[in-house]
């Protein structure tokens, strides 16, 4: 598939994604209940309307697609493995903020092709706010107030270095982290937090250098906003430099990674 097919979807997923972030909304506005999963991780009516959502309307724009949702029945790698495309989805990315009325909560849908993000948008229900891209038409960022505009991530300059971080997620790998960066620097980087996958978008549009995730987060999480900082010019790599793949193994869990922006240092030395 060429690049001219990734772009022909792009409107439709966007409106998509607002049509997810509706059914969101609704139940944002109500006295919703909290669920656990088995990883002790919330989940919420809103999740499940945003899933469903996306998933009819996916299956009547490409059912020829797979597609593999954070809500979704377990799929066997045995399956997966021989998909060469299918949909990434994470409906509503940051339950946490979610549950906490913050609003820095997120749909993400992303098309993977040969184990790589092709396509990817971002959108924040609560305040209107879309990040999108697809491979080599660049990435933009829309507001409420604004037409769409192209995003590029900064060149890097460790005396001003912003680290963009987990608001729900923070570890002590990552005060270890930016504890390290101080000889380097002469003082403590900047630090903004930051909940679900707008983390990214903040490296993608040149508000922060880097997005050090020293946890577990899953390959739904990351994909959609990847698509957007690569083609900002930007990558997310694990700690020994590597770009993140998608499908590529049985488990989803990504490992640990750095999200990071134009001439970027190797950041595992500073682990």
């Amino acid at each position: 598939m060429t690049s001219q097919n990734y772009q022909a979807y792009l409107e439709s997923v966007i409106h998509i994604a607002k049509q997810a972030g509706l059914a969101i909304m609704q139940v944002y506005a109500t006295d919703f209940d909290v669920h656990r999963k088995d990883d002790n991780s919330p989940l919420t009516q809103a999740d499940l309307a945003a899933h469903q959502v996306i998933v009819s309307e996916l299956n009547k724009l490409t059912p020829q697609i797979p597609i593999l949702t954070e809500e979704s029945e377990e799929i066997s790698y045995e399956i997966r493995q021989h998909w060469q495309q299918y949909w990434l989805i994470d409906p509503l990315d940051g339950t946490r903020e979610f549950v906490k009325r913050n609003g820095e909560f997120t749909v993400n849908i992303a098309l993977i092709d040969n184990q790589q993000p092709v396509l990817g948008v971002v959108y924040a229900p609560v305040t209107g706010l879309l990040y999108f891209a697809c491979r080599g038409s660049g990435a933009y960022r829309q507001s409420l107030t604004k037409a769409a505009e192209k995003i590029h991530v900064r060149v890097l300059n460790l005396k001003r270095l912003t680290i963009a971080g987990s608001r729900s997620h923070a570890n002590e790998k990552m005060q270890d982290f930016m504890r390290n960066l101080v000889p380097t620097l002469g003082e403590t980087p900047e630090l903004i937090s930051m909940g679900s996958s707008l983390k990214i978008c903040l490296v993608a549009e040149g508000l922060a250098d880097v997005y050090p995730r020293l946890g577990p987060t899953s390959e739904w999480d990351t994909a959609a906003a990847h698509c957007i900082l690569l083609e900002a010019g930007g990558d997310i790599v694990d700690v020994v430099g590597n770009s993140l793949l998608y499908n590529s193994k049985s488990t989803l869990l990504n490992p640990s990674f750095f999200a990071q922006g134009s001439g970027a240092p190797h950041w595992h030395q500073y682990l």
